[in-house]
């Protein structure tokens, strides 16, 4: 058997929207100043408590760790029912499907933490899609450390060489390539490095591209 294991965030679901959204209500609720969009979009990548951290940075001018840690766990409050505005990407579903019929098995690998990627699976109804789920919070490390994803591949029961990543961001570049996995990047996602400069094998900005990419590890 192969398998694709995603990202989640920025790869296949945009969840940016309801992020900021998130954001803004523990702010406003800390009587602190709110963060723009681009700001909340520029802070994702590195899991929950980075994000926290960097918003914190951004509207306080430094971080305190009683205040981090108050502000972190208002932040997984609201982050767990955010799912209003998210949308999946154009083309996932059906890219989605067509993999389970075509024999791969699929895994997902985020720095989303296990809570809130749990509720949004199941807004989406895709609870059973993936056969091994690992969330920011599952390991004592989260991704660029490899050690999540090849937490997903162990848990698949495959090696490196049957599996492909799908991620967008550096993180994910960074991942892959630090546990030496081949790696398709999706342009369309939160990251801020022109494409040339991250480590891939592939690129697309089409889901309906991926299935060509993939051939190769389908034979």
């Amino acid at each position: 058997m192969k398998a694709v294991i995603f990202d989640l965030d920025g790869t296949l679901i945009d969840s940016a929207p309801d992020i900021h959204a998130a954001a803004n209500a523990v702010l406003q609720g800390e009587g602190l100043p709110l963060v723009t969009f681009a700001q909340s979009r520029s802070f994702v990548g590195r899991g929950a408590r980075v994000f926290v951290e960097r918003m914190e940075h951004a509207v306080t001018g430094g971080n305190d760790p009683a205040r981090t840690d108050h502000l972190h766990k208002r932040f997984l409050h609201f982050y767990e029912r955010a799912h209003e505005n998210t949308r999946i990407y154009p083309g996932v579903v059906d890219v989605l499907e067509g993999l389970r019929a075509s024999g791969f098995a699929l895994g997902l690998c985020t720095n989303k933490p296990l809570g809130p990627t749990r509720a949004v699976l199941a807004h989406l109804g895709w609870e059973k899609l993936f056969a091994v789920v690992i969330g920011g919070d599952s390991l004592p490390v989260a991704k660029p450390d490899p050690a999540p994803l090849m937490a997903v591949v162990t848990g698949l029961g495959l090696t490196l060489s049957q599996i492909t990543y799908i991620g967008d961001s550096e993180t994910d570049s960074e991942t892959a390539a630090r546990a030496g996995a081949r790696f398709g990047l999706f342009t369309e996602g939160y990251r801020q490095t022109a494409p040339e400069d991250m480590y891939h094998q592939f690129r697309f900005d089409d889901y309906r591209a991926l299935p060509d990419h993939l051939k190769d590890q389908a034979a």
